[in-house]
């Protein structure tokens, strides 16, 4: 050290830093202690506020700060400036080194000090002075400048034209104390005091985009930690209040954390940039600009960070040599355990600002690209958004924008990590010479290896994920239909499927993980192998080995492992960033909606049209697209209308047979299609439309929220729709009525109640033009007649409505009528030229007789609703109860179902590992230090050494009079030279425990990986069976989601995430018990200051887990409503759009946002404020050890090999103590998937799966049902849905079930099937009761069409049969039988995909598929559930004729939805409030006075 100084300042090593000299201040101790310490402090304090986040207002610069940041920069030029005069001229002012050294330290330091004050007044201070830290701080410097001014006068060379240089570098001192001076008085300048600042806060907060009323007052733009001092910024002080407020954790977080996204430019810079795609903005240059600067700054911290790092292993280096030569005197080793203290600490501090200050960054660009990307989702074109899935969007938003921030960080490591690399490489070479090459080419050699094991991983994992998503694909699949799947009893048939699949990805997973298994055993076994090497060479290059070489050696390897480590994720983490990047680039690169483009501005004809289209052709997909397309039922849709005029006020009915083209047409008007060619035109554009979709979009909201939409509530106007809408009633039934939530799309309700929703919300936004897209299909007789008379000629006689429907007979009352036929209107007229095209009965008795199908219709329809309906009142309150969110920490029963889960025996076998890996660890640096100490003993046998042996602890007591007084006489025989037990010996002792090391750890990584894809092999499994024995009602009482949550994420934390931490905390928890063990083996004092750290830690990290648990959970919870809220949007786009409530919605989003960004800074400031706590403690313990080594050593007792040891290990105490708790807080978090897992494995309601009957193969052969006083209820509390149900159904007879909604027509299906157990009473088949049967039997026996047509993606072949059981042959035969073979034979045959959900199939063609199956299965019993809602009445009577044909000698029971259905069945069975009310031939029923079936007829005839 002394020779380093003296060499720095030319004087001599006796004294190297002389303070007093020829009666001035010494130069060199001037320069080094007032000027270079003074400016490193202010360079450190300035980089912490390189972060600070602009204020959202563009406060004006106030002349003070100009002035200060202004001299900030002079004096960065005039320090590089001094520098020139001082290299040119050596002799006149001290060595050259010291000036430099002084200068650019000077320099950097105001070059920081400017940028700071530059990211200072841009923000929220900018109206303030400032910091009053930084002020003073800057003065700091002021001493060394005048001492030296003083001392130029004395030596009177200022002015002497002998010495130029002098009298230059005199001029810049004095320009250098101008500068200061500006700079002081600058400061002094009044600027406008706090009151102000908040007024100016207030002031722009109306005009700012997120100033929600939620968030009131003038806390809206301000951050808790503004205006706290730096020492409560650098130790988080303001987090306290909400640390301890974790429990009303919901409104502190609102109040304490930053509105980021107000504040941050980036919601204002960056997506409006990107939002105009036409102009190709790319997002990253975007990005650059808003942040760039900020950002980049951020890594002065970061370098300052890292240099500090390097001075532990180098101070460690001089205080074991200071122990093992027995010359140096006591200031020596005070000072170097001062360094260690100020090293560690400094470096602390600045490592945690640089990651606070990055996680602020990475908040914003987060809440900037959500924005972008939610902003272009709604400005978009439908036709281009076709080109991703809802899904593909979502994970923009999701998984893409993640890893674009996470590259924040891995962005500084890029640069950082090959610097620390070389310096660390410099500093081994200093330590050992060339032998450090031998280390080395085996590090660079494992390079290669894991980037070839890296890139297998990463192709494993991909493979996996696809067979990942291709099952939950499926489950999703199964959770849809769950009904239908059980009335076909094909459970088993979807759980080898999904077996399947997960099969597969058992197999990649156990791939993947094998692989990592390696890499961590060659991450492990790396510093072992290295430091073995580079020993090994130094020794064979005939060194001698000393304590200092090996433990500095030691600790540098350490060091350069990280970055060789670290290097290829970066790496990887940069590339994934690139791909998201690119991807989200695609995204915001498609084609916006033009609207000036595709309308027309003045009407065509010139007359006052509400809408006209003139020679328009359209198409759903870009031309140059088309040739490329699959042939979708969709994709080849052109449209080509040749004139079309709408006048102002005109009903205009539009038919056409499915497929035809009318939604198209409706698209058309609202801009949704690809315009080719032609004018549209219409009247009052900005304003909107009212549209409803022919799948009713319906928000995640209450009742009353979907209807107005946004709207102000208007009592009269509110009342008038419902009423019009026929929701009164409706309302009535739900609990809370109007403030109902209706769950995700509407699944609370029926689709009846969603349509007229839909429709209402519509009619509320009194809009001029009506889009209506059959609006009538999902409701009865009754309502349909309802709508048409007080809501479409009622409260929208004056407005201009176009009505598509199937339901002709209620388009009389129109103005006009199109037909439409593939995508050309086929003729125009009057309702009476074209309903007799449209209609498949002539008319007169048509009419009369549909008109009582219709009343029965409605019936049947609504009451499958209402069943649901009745269901869901009661549900309702279930299915919103939040999901359970558990409190506290996890459960023991948790962890032991894991443990289970991998078995006892691996369990315990893992542990053992995971020991015996640390012990030998430990062992083979212990040898080392004892292997140094004998070294040392046998060089210095003349010194007086103890053994190698540690001190016992009688040598040691810290006593009143003086520190330490030894007891005994110090062992003084001198130990006799050991050249026997010569180097060999040791190197193979050490080379062999580093080899059992070895081993063990490969043990330990392989029996890991093992038990963890075993446990996750049996999670699976029993989750599967569970949810494929759930009760129906289970499972209408569970949102689908919150299943396939399980199945998704959860098992994906179980796979991958759970074992990946726990893994790291196993052996965080190992190492931190292997290196306390060496400390307080190395220096049994330590034990002192260990004990109560030990506490403190314990007590901190407690707090803090409570707290982030909390925050965490927040998080969770206000995380998916901005996913939800996304998905929402873009399922309903087109009504968002044709509504123009565009912008409602991206305010929406920015408040979802918002929320959930409070919560994630908070969070991530805890960490920081846990962070900086637990570095102290780390600080504590380096300063404690190296303070006891310093005692020791001056009472002659010290091991220099045990002090070196233990010092290299307390080096890494910090890291290992927050990664205990990083580790057990996130291990945490990951077995809540168990738990929840666990959860559905033990605690759903199950089907009974006995069978007490063993039935005949051909039964039931007859076909008779009997019911014998049913009594069924849905849930338990809830009134009796069927109450005593009697009658026989004979072999082969035709029976209609009619009556009115909720009279239990679709329960008595769910009864036969046994979906629902009965209270009491016995339903017989064929005179076996069914409850005897067993359940997958009696449901493959019967045959139904449900009413919902349900089918899973997969070809034709397998929707029709499943299990594989028909001949080509007769599948085409029933495809012929249903109609569908022509379609089906144009999509490609049976081995044709049916797209998700059957997409590349229209509704109807749908039913019939259901027709098709029913008809495969040849059952005696078949039930049909309002099977022909969604078909034109053509395709209707074909399918009558095929069902009579085919099931003649069958048993048919017919839930009717159109009377004439049923008119010509055999019996009529008439159910009303759960009992049998009549049971007729349907002559006699109309016939009888006063019957319900008569009056059933009746209702349609209004």
């Amino acid at each position: 050290m002394e020779n380093i100084l003296a060499g720095l300042c030319g004087t001599s090593p006796e004294d190297p830093l002389p303070v007093w000299v020829h009666g001035s201040v010494g130069h060199c101790f001037n320069q080094l202690t007032l000027n270079v310490i003074p400016h490193v402090i202010l360079a450190v304090v300035s980089a912490c506020f390189l972060g600070t986040p602009r204020s959202g207002s563009r406060v004006p610069f106030r002349p003070a700060w100009v002035c200060r940041i202004t001299t900030s920069f002079i004096l960065t030029g005039l320090f590089l400036a001094d520098t020139i005069p001082a290299t040119v001229s050596q002799q006149e002012l001290g060595p050259a080194y010291l000036e430099v050294l002084a200068n650019g330290t000077a320099a950097l330091t105001w070059l920081t000090h400017g940028l700071a004050l530059l990211m200072l007044c841009r923000s929220i201070h900018g109206s303030t002075r400032g910091p009053v830290a930084l002020s003073l701080l800057a003065l700091l410097p002021l001493p060394s400048f005048i001492i030296t001014l003083v001392w130029y006068c004395q030596s009177r060379t200022a002015w002497s034209p002998a010495h130029p240089a002098a009298s230059s570098r005199f001029t810049i001192l004095c320009l250098q104390l101008a500068s200061l001076l500006v700079y002081v008085i600058s400061c002094l300048f009044p600027t406008t005091g706090r009151q102000d600042f908040l007024s100016i806060n207030r002031s722009w907060q109306q005009d700012q985009l997120v100033s929600e009323t939620e968030i009131p007052g003038p806390d809206q733009q301000r951050v808790a930690e503004d205006g706290e001092s730096w020492l409560s910024r650098f130790f988080y002080v303001w987090m306290n209040p909400l640390m301890k407020s974790v429990h009303q954790v919901e409104e502190e977080t609102v109040s304490l954390t930053s509105p980021i996204i107000a504040g941050g430019d980036g919601s204002s810079d960056a997506p409006s940039s990107s939002g105009r795609a036409q102009e190709a903005v790319r997002l990253f240059s975007v990005l650059h600009a808003a942040f760039g600067l900020r950002f980049y700054s951020l890594g002065l911290l970061k370098l300052a960070g890292n240099l500090l790092g390097f001075s532990g292993p180098l101070l460690l280096n001089l205080l074991v040599n200071f122990m093992e030569s027995r010359q140096e005197p006591l200031s020596h080793g005070v000072l170097y355990a001062l360094g260690l203290f100020a090293g560690s600490f400094l470096g602390a501090v600045l490592r945690n600002q640089f990651s606070y200050q990055v996680n602020k960054v990475m908040l914003m660009v987060q809440a900037a690209i959500i924005s972008a990307i939610y902003r272009k989702a709604l400005r978009v074109s439908s036709t281009s958004l076709t080109r991703f899935t809802v899904g593909e969007i979502v994970n923009f938003m999701s998984t893409d924008t993640d890893r674009l921030i996470n590259f924040c960080l891995s962005f500084h490591e890029v640069w950082s990590l090959p610097f620390q690399f070389a310096i660390t490489l410099y500093l081994l070479y200093q330590q050992v010479g060339v032998a450090f090459l031998g280390g080395l080419a085996l590090a660079l050699l494992l390079v290669p290896i894991n980037k070839v094991i890296a890139n297998r991983i990463m192709m494993n994992n991909k493979e996996m994920l696809i067979h990942k998503d291709t099952r939950v694909k499926l489950m999703t699949e199964f959770l849809c239909g769950i009904r239908v799947i059980k009335f076909y009893a094909w459970e088993r048939h979807f759980s080898t499927r999904i077996n399947a699949c997960r099969a597969k990805e058992l197999q990649k997973l156990r791939a993947t993980k094998y692989l990592d298994a390696l890499c961590v055993y060659l991450w492990a076994a790396l510093p072992v192998v290295v430091s073995i090497a580079i020993f090994i060479t130094y020794v064979l290059l005939g060194h001698q080995l000393t304590a200092t070489k090996v433990f500095t050696a030691l600790a540098l390897v350490g060091m350069l492992i990280l970055p060789l480590n670290n290097f290829p994720w970066v790496l990887n983490g940069t590339l994934e960033a690139k791909v998201s990047l690119d991807r989200i680039q695609r995204f915001l690169e498609l084609v916006d909606q033009d609207v000036e483009a595709y309308y027309a501005l003045d009407s065509p004809s010139g007359t006052a049209a509400a809408m006209e289209m003139q020679c328009a052709a359209f198409s759903w997909a870009p031309v140059e697209e088309e040739s490329t397309r699959q042939p979708l039922s969709t994709g080849t849709l052109q449209l080509h209308i040749e004139n079309l005029s709408v006048r102002k006020g005109m009903l205009l009915g539009v038919v056409g047979k499915v497929g035809s083209g009318k939604s198209s047409l409706l698209a058309a008007i609202t801009g949704e299609l690809i315009k080719q060619g032609g004018r549209v035109y219409v009247c009052d554009l900005e304003q909107g439309f009212g549209l409803t979709t022919q799948e009713p979009w319906i928000q995640f909201t209450t009742v009353r929220e979907n209807i107005l939409f946004g709207r102000e509530y208007d009592a009269r106007l509110y009342e008038e729709v419902v009423e019009a809408c026929a929701l009164s009633e409706d309302l009535n039934i739900l609990p809370a009525g109007d403030q109902t939530e209706v769950g995700e799309n509407g699944v609370t309700l029926s689709g009846g109640q969603k349509a007229r929703i839909a429709l209402a919300r519509a009619v509320y936004q009194e809009k001029e033009l009506y889009l209506l897209d059959d609006p009538l299909a999902a409701v009865d007789a009754d309502v349909a007649n309802h709508l048409m008379r007080k809501c479409i000629l009622g409260v929208l006689k004056h407005k201009t409505r176009i009505l598509c429907t199937h339901r002709t007979e209620f388009l009389e009352k129109a103005d006009a009528l199109l037909l439409i036929d593939n995508g050309r209107i086929v003729q125009t007229g009057t309702p009476a030229d074209i309903l007799p095209l449209v209609e498949a009965f002539p008319k007169f008795r048509d009419m009369d007789k549909r008109q009582k199908d219709k009343a029965h219709d409605e019936q049947v329809q609504e009451e499958a609703i209402e069943t649901e309906a009745e269901e869901s009142t009661q549900t309702n309150h279930l299915i919103h109860k939040e999901e359970e969110k558990k409190e506290g920490a996890v459960a023991f029963q948790v962890y032991k179902a894991y443990w289970l889960a991998v078995g006892s025996c691996l369990a315990l076998s893992i542990l053992s590992s995971l020991f015996l890996m640390q012990a030998s660890r430990n062992i083979s640096d212990w040898w080392l230090s004892h292997w140094i100490s004998s070294i040392s003993q046998t060089a210095n046998t003349s010194v007086m050494v103890c053994s190698a042996s540690p001190p016992s602890p009688e040598l040691l007591l810290f006593s009143a009079v003086g520190l330490v007084s030894p007891i005994q006489a110090l062992d003084t025989t001198p130990v006799p030279s050991n050249g026997s037990m010569d180097v060999n010996f040791y190197l193979i002792v050490y080379g062999s425990i580093a080899g059992a090391n070895s081993l063990f750890t490969i043990l330990r990584a392989f029996l890991f990986a093992y038990g963890t894809i075993r446990a996750a092999t049996v999670i699976h499994k029993q989750l599967l069976q569970k949810a494929l024995k759930a009760t129906v009602t289970f499972f209408d009482t569970t949102p689908t989601g919150r299943i396939l949550n399980r199945f998704s994420s959860d098992l994906y934390c179980v796979d991958d995430s759970l074992p990946f931490i726990l893994n790291i905390f196993l052996a965080n928890v190992y190492g931190l018990l292997g290196m306390l063990v060496i400390i307080t083996y190395g220096l049994p004092w330590i034990g002192l200051v260990l004990l109560p750290l030990a506490a403190l830690y314990f007590s901190i990290q407690r707090y803090y887990r409570r707290t982030s648990r909390e925050l965490k959970r927040l998080y969770s919870v206000t995380l998916s409503p901005i996913y939800t809220h996304f998905s929402e949007t873009l399922s309903g786009l087109s009504s968002i759009r044709a509504m123009r409530a565009t912008q409602r919605f991206e305010l929406e989003n920015q408040l979802y946002l918002e929320r959930n960004q409070r919560c994630l800074f908070a969070s991530n400031t805890a960490m920081q404020w846990l962070d900086i706590r637990l570095q102290m403690i780390g600080v504590a313990v380096v300063t404690a050890i190296a303070g006891i080594a310093i005692i020791q050593h001056q009472k002659q007792l010290g091991n220099p090999g045990l002090v070196g040891l233990a010092l290299s290990y307390a080096l890494s105490v910090t890291n290992l103590l927050s990664g205990v708790i990083s580790s057990f807080t996130q291990t945490e978090t990951m077995m809540v998937s168990v738990e929840r897992t666990e959860e559905y494995t033990t605690d759903i309601p199950t089907e009974p799966q006995g069978k007490l009957v063993q039935v005949a193969a051909d039964w039931p052969s007859q076909g008779l049902v009997e019911f014998q006083q049913v009594v069924l209820a849905y849930r338990a509390g809830l009134p009796n849905a069927l109450d005593g149900v009697s009658f026989t159904v004979y072999p082969g007879e035709k029976v209609g079930i009619v009556g009115r909604t909720g009279s239990g027509k679709s329960t008595l299906f769910l009864a036969l099937f046994r979906m629902l157990e009965l209270k009491s009473g016995r339903i017989l088949l064929d005179g076996v009761d069914s409850q005897l049967v067993g359940l997958e039997e009696l449901r493959s026996r019967l045959a139904i069409i449900p009413q919902d047509p349900f089918l899973f993606s997969g070809s034709i072949r397998e929707n029709l049969d499943p299990q594989g059981k028909r001949t080509d042959a007769e599948l085409h035969e029933v495809l012929e039988q249903c109609h569908l073979r022509d379609a089906i034979a144009q999509m490609g045959g049976l081995d044709s995909e049916v797209g998700e959900r059957g997409r590349s199939l229209s509704v109807g063609q749908r039913q019939l598929m259901c027709l098709a199956r029913a008809l495969l299965t040849q059952a005696k019993v078949l039930c049909i559930d309002e099977a022909t809602a969604s078909v034109d009445q053509k395709t209707d009577q074909l399918l009558q004729q095929t069902i009579r044909q085919r099931f003649a000698d069958k048993t048919v029971l017919t839930i009717a939805h159109r009377l004439n259905t049923i008119l010509d069945s055999d019996r009529v069975l008439v159910m009303q409030a759960g009992r049998v009310a009549e049971l007729d031939s349907p002559t006699r029923l109309s016939q009888k006075d006063g019957s319900l079936f008569q009056r059933l007829l009746h209702s349609g005839q209004q």
